[in-house]
């Protein structure tokens, strides 16, 4: 059997889009048909939003992302004013987002591992299988140590999942985990620089939920920390009220999709209690791209169509688009497109976590 040491050797390189320019590629693709048109026409509807000055564009990640290699794109959507929100799974932002950013590396997985002969091996050498991919458990287990020295740090009451993901780009910045002081750069650290939120609203669901159950744990009956998932809603509804032009680019789907996308019927909710309308009012989701290797036959939101969305009040269908697509696929198409086109250029971020931390009376 491989040590562990041989088996950790070749990390993932994470993919640079400023070095690859595909709009020819993608311009060409307009005109094939099948995945290829709805992949181009979805860059199309991306460049849109960036060039609708009114729009707040809200990144939705599912799925195992970061540690496929996705990760640099991700940075510099947000470091170059291409989205002004990031609502995600746990694991994406702590257990490989932050993960890296502590120094560590997600790794290349043999051929042969992928479809689990050799998992039971991998137990005994505390390495974590993702497809393809190797973790080390032992490195994770310092992330979840971190998360609980933050969790500990932080005064005793309840905090919405931005909040706390703010806190752990604070921890970078202050620990020397920068590309300034020889680290590396990172969606939670540059989310924090841009002053981006970032929501996870299955927050527990991840490194960040074994820190938090030790600190409660140590803390029985005494005051502690927690995360406040209704706080998390709240929040991001007062920024589809503050900004009704809403674009959403969501890879995956789950409940980083459904929570971005129920946000604008939140917003009516709270508009009718102030004594507009239920529906109307507000507006849904002008602009939305799916990418998504699930379909919707078996009824489950991770496939269920942007159309389907509209029936619920949630997504225009005018600039809509599904793309059937695994990430690693269309990401670097549809995002790069974007880049490359250059509208970014002239667009300025919304500062919406300003606005969400300001006294909770003068969001009311």
């Amino acid at each position: 059997m491989p040590t562990k040491k041989e088996l950790l050797k070749s990390p993932i390189q994470h993919l640079d889009l400023k070095q690859h320019n595909v709009v020819p590629l993608v311009d060409a693709m307009h005109n094939m048909a099948y995945s290829a048109r709805d992949t181009a026409r979805a860059a199309n509807i991306y460049d849109m939003m960036l060039r609708d000055t009114d729009c707040g564009v809200i990144l939705c990640l599912a799925g195992s992302l970061i540690s496929a290699g996705l990760q640099k794109i991700f940075v510099d959507l947000i470091r170059n004013n291409m989205v002004d929100a990031v609502v995600s799974t746990g694991a994406n932002i702590v257990d490989q987002d932050f993960f890296e950013a502590l120094g560590f590396n997600h790794y290349i997985a043999g051929d042969e591992y992928k479809y689990g002969a050799g998992d039971a091996d991998l137990r005994e050498l505390m390495i974590d299988r993702i497809y393809d991919t190797f973790i080390d458990e032992e490195e994770l287990r310092i992330c979840d140590e971190t998360t609980h020295q933050i969790t500990n740090s932080l005064e005793p009451r309840p905090y919405s999942s931005r909040e706390f993901i703010r806190e752990m780009g604070a921890y970078l910045a202050k620990n020397g985990k920068t590309p300034q002081a020889g680290g590396r750069d990172s969606i939670v650290l540059a989310a924090y620089e841009k002053n981006v939120p970032i929501f996870c609203p299955a927050f527990s669901d991840c490194s960040a939920g074994f820190g938090l159950v030790a600190h409660q744990h140590e803390r029985q009956g005494k005051p502690h920390v927690s995360i406040d998932s209704a706080k998390d809603f709240y929040e991001i509804t007062q920024l589809k009220i503050a900004n009704p032009t809403t674009g959403l680019l969501m890879i995956g789907g789950g409940v980083p999709k459904n929570f971005a996308q129920d946000i604008v019927v939140a917003a009516e909710l709270l508009n009718e209690r102030k004594g507009g309308k239920a529906r109307g009012d507000i507006g849904m989701h002008k602009y939305a791209i799916q990418m998504t290797v699930a379909d919707s036959r078996d009824g489950a939101l991770s496939g269920s169509t942007l159309r389907e969305a509209c029936s619920w009040g949630k997504v225009d269908t005018v600039y809509e688009q599904m793309v059937f697509s695994e990430a690693t696929l269309a990401v670097p198409l549809i995002v790069g497109y974007a880049y490359h086109k250059g509208s970014w250029k002239a667009r300025s971020l919304k500062k919406w976590a300003t606005l969400l931390n300001q006294p909770a009376a003068a969001l009311a």
